[in-house]
C-alpha cells in the first residue's frame, strides 16, 4: 500500500506540473501571496471564496518565492493522495476488506472530477481533503466507537472545509443534525471542534461585513447569471442535467451510485447523507461544473467499498468500471497530451516579468489581469482577482498602497508576458 501511494504522489505531481493553465488559479495564487506579506482578505483585497486556503498556504508561498505557483499545485496534488488514502482508511474502518477498499480507492482516483481539481492551483483539493480525512472519525461514530477526540476531528475537519470552501458547508451542516439526534455522538465535542475556524471566519467578517458577504455569497449568485445571458442554454436545468450526468460518468462515479443504490445498512445513514448533501452542494450553483462534484464523492466512494465487500461485483460491473475508469482518465491524458511544459512556461513568462519589473525599477504595485505572474510585493491588492475582476466591479477594495506604475511601465510588463506567453 505504501508503495502504491508513493508512486501515485509521483504521478499526481506530474499531472498537476504538465497540466494547462487554468483562468482561475490567478485569485487563488494571487490571494495566498498577498496574505503571505500581510494583506488581509476581503479588507484589502476582494477573495471570492471563504478564506482558509489563502491563511493556511501562505507559508507556502513564503518558503516557495518565485516558485509559489508549482508549490500550490504540487500541494494540492497532495491533498490528492491524501484524499484517497483517507477514503481507503474509512472504508477498512467501516468494515471493508483489503481488496474491496483499494478498488474503491483506486475508481475514486480515475475519477476526471478529482483528477482535474487537484491538478491545478484552485481551492477544491482542500476541502476535499478536510472531508475525506474527517470520515475515518465519522464511521467509528456511526458504529458508535467514537471519541471525544473523534469528534473534535470531525469538527475541526468539517469545519476547515467549509472554511475553504462554502459548498462544503452543506455536508458539514448535514453532519452536525445528525450528530445532534444522539448524545452519544458528543455533538457539543464537535462543535467545539469547529470553533477556531468559525473564529477565523467571523473575525474576517467583522473586518469588512460588505466585502465578505459580496465575495462569500453575492458573487457566486450574482456573477454566473450575469455572464450567461447571452447563452440562455448553459444556465438552464436541462443542462445542468447533462452536464452533472456527464462529468459524473467521467471516471466511475455514475457507476458508484448506480451500484450502492438500494443496499443500505443502519451504519450507511451518515455516508448517504454526506452523498446526497454534496449533491446538493454541487448543483446548487449555476452552472454546475465538474469540480462541483466533488464533495459528494468521497463518502460515496466509502459507501461503493462497503456495497462491494457485502456483494463482489460481477463480470458485467467489473468491465463497467474499467470502462468508466478509462473515460475518466481521457480528459486528463488529453490535457497533458498535447505538448509542451505549461508550468515551466508559465515560470519563465514570470521571471521575464520580474526581470522587466527591476529594470524598470518598480517600486509599487502592478495592474495585470494575470496577477500569478508577479512576485506578491508587486500585485496591486485591487487586481487580486485577475479575470474577475469585472465581475467584482461593484465591490470596491482600495488596496493599502494606493501608488500604481506608471502606464508606460504597465505596457513593458505586458509586452514581456506576450513575447514569453
Amino acid at each position: 500500500m505504501v508503495l502504491a501511494l508513493a508512486a501515485l504522489a509521483i504521478l499526481f505531481v506530474a499531472l498537476a506540473l504538465l497540466r494547462p493553465v487554468d483562468h482561475d488559479e490567478s485569485q487563488y495564487v494571487a490571494a495566498t501571496l498577498l496574505t503571505a506579506h500581510g494583506f488581509i482578505p476581503y479588507r484589502d483585497f476582494a477573495y471570492l471564496q471563504t478564506p482558509l486556503q489563502p491563511y493556511l498556504f501562505a507559508p507556502l508561498a513564503l518558503l516557495a518565492g518565485a516558485w509559489t505557483w508549482p508549490v500550490l499545485r504540487i500541494a494540492n496534488a497532495l491533498l490528492g493522495l491524501a484524499t484517497i488514502a483517507a477514503v481507503h482508511r474509512a472504508a477498512r474502518i467501516e468494515g471493508a476488506g483489503p481488496r474491496a477498499a483499494a478498488i474503491a480507492a483506486a475508481l475514486f482516483a480515475t475519477c476526471d472530477i478529482l483528477l482535474f481539481s487537484i491538478g491545478t492551483a484552485r481551492n477544491d483539493a482542500l476541502p476535499a481533503a478536510c472531508l475525506a480525512l474527517a470520515l475515518p472519525a465519522i464511521v467509528r461514530t456511526a458504529r458508535e466507537q467514537a471519541s471525544r477526540r473523534d469528534a473534535l476531528r470531525i469538527g475541526a475537519l468539517l469545519a476547515a472545509a467549509a472554511a475553504a470552501k462554502i459548498s462544503y458547508a452543506l455536508p458539514a451542516l448535514a453532519y452536525g443534525l445528525w450528530a445532534l439526534f444522539r448524545a452519544d455522538r458528543r455533538p457539543w465535542w464537535t462543535l467545539l471542534g469547529a470553533l477556531p475556524f468559525a473564529t477565523l471566519i467571523g473575525a474576517l467578517f467583522l473586518q469588512a461585513p460588505e466585502a465578505f458577504l459580496f465575495g462569500v455569497l453575492g458573487f457566486p449568485g450574482q456573477a454566473p447569471t450575469e455572464w450567461y445571458q447571452a447563452r440562455p442554454w448553459k444556465p438552464s436545468t436541462a443542462a445542468k442535467l447533462v452536464d452533472t450526468l456527464k462529468f459524473l460518468a467521467l471516471g466511475p462515479a455514475l457507476l458508484a451510485i448506480v451500484a450502492t443504490t438500494g443496499r443500505r445498512h443502519r451504519w450507511h445513514l451518515i455516508l448517504d447523507l454526506l452523498i446526497l448533501a454534496g449533491l446538493i452542494a454541487a448543483l446548487a450553483p449555476v452552472p454546475t461544473w465538474r469540480q462541483y462534484l466533488l464533495p459528494m464523492l468521497p463518502a460515496l466512494f466509502v459507501r461503493l467499498a462497503l456495497v462491494w465487500h457485502a456483494h463482489p461485483p460481477g463480470k458485467a460491473m467489473r468491465i463497467a468500471a474499467v470502462v468508466f475508469a478509462c473515460a475518466g482518465l481521457a480528459p486528463t491524458v488529453e490535457a497533458v497530451a498535447n505538448g509542451g511544459i505549461p508550468m515551466r512556461d508559465a515560470l519563465r513568462t514570470a521571471t521575464a516579468v520580474r526581470e522587466t519589473l527591476d529594470r524598470a525599477h518598480v517600486t509599487g504595485p502592478v495592474a495585470t489581469l494575470s496577477p500569478q505572474f508577479l512576485p506578491g510585493t508587486a500585485i496591486d491588492p485591487r487586481f487580486a482577482p485577475g479575470p474577475f475582476i469585472f465581475a467584482v466591479r461593484r465591490c470596491s477594495m482600495p488596496g493599502r498602497n494606493a501608488n500604481s506604475t506608471s502606464s508606460r511601465t504597465r505596457e513593458s510588463v505586458f509586452s514581456a508576458i506576450r513575447a514569453r506567453s
